[in-house]
């Protein structure tokens, strides 16, 4: 599949047109960001280790009836993808409190939730990416209700099936940011799901193995995303 015009370039990646008006190239970059770009870096090989963790991840969740907008990894870094209208939330999946939620709550960082917590935010960079809620959705129209649902449920349903995944290899999923896109009628999982927008803990040790080392100079973040994927892909990338 060839790339034609660059559509979009993110943080983390590149979008390209194809011959095929209902299928994108997701190309993932090494560059690293925090704190809504004002903290930058690269780490290395990151690119191949999200597209390759991604691939598990949306292939999983497909043989477990949730549709996404993954067709198939073509290399190292492309990955192809239906062409998708990206609804402007975001949605954080959280079971255990860390980062912002520990800050926002005056609670310990590592405190296991009763259940899990869905929080929304809105898709804005210039704006920081702040929280909304159902309310706000409506107002703005960033999803009719019915398609709100859907998100909600899928995202649950989407968390229950990575933590037993995960769990299985020793990682704990402490929280994750999902995104969605409208495909001829139909809500698809989209982006990417990777140690760049989720966090993953050493079920042992608690030890951090995700894009927080970068985020908080703790070091070690290359060979920390190396390990989630010897853990998730069977093989260090």
């Amino acid at each position: 599949m060839e790339r034609r015009e660059l559509l979009y370039e993110g943080k983390a990646k590149q979008v390209y047109r194809t011959a095929d008006p209902d299928l994108l190239i997701q190309h993932f970059k090494d560059d690293a960001t925090a704190f809504n770009a004002q903290k930058r870096g690269t780490i290395a090989s990151k690119g191949i280790i999200n597209n390759r963790t991604s691939e598990v991840f949306f292939k999983l969740l497909e043989e477990h009836g949730v549709a996404t907008h993954f067709v198939r990894r073509l290399s190292d870094r492309d990955m192809l993808i239906r062409s998708c209208d990206i609804v402007k939330i975001e949605v954080v999946a959280r079971n255990i409190i860390a980062g912002s939620l520990a800050k926002r709550l005056g609670r310990p960082e590592g405190e296991l939730l009763s259940e899990p917590v869905l929080e929304h935010y809105l898709k804005d960079d210039a704006l920081g990416d702040p929280m909304i809620n159902d309310w706000h959705i409506r107002v703005l129209r960033l999803a009719t209700a019915p398609e709100l649902q859907t998100i909600n449920e899928t995202a649950l349903k989407v968390n229950a099936i990575l933590r037993e995944f995960l769990d299985a290899r020793g990682i704990v999923l402490v929280d994750m940011k999902l995104e969605f896109g409208r495909h001829q009628g139909k809500m698809l999982l989209a982006d990417e799901i990777c140690p760049d927008t989720c966090r993953f803990w050493d079920k042992a040790t608690s030890e951090k193995l995700d894009k927080d080392r970068f985020r908080r100079d703790l070091g070690g973040v290359e060979e920390a995303y190396q390990e989630v994927a010897r853990r998730i892909c069977g093989v260090a990338l």
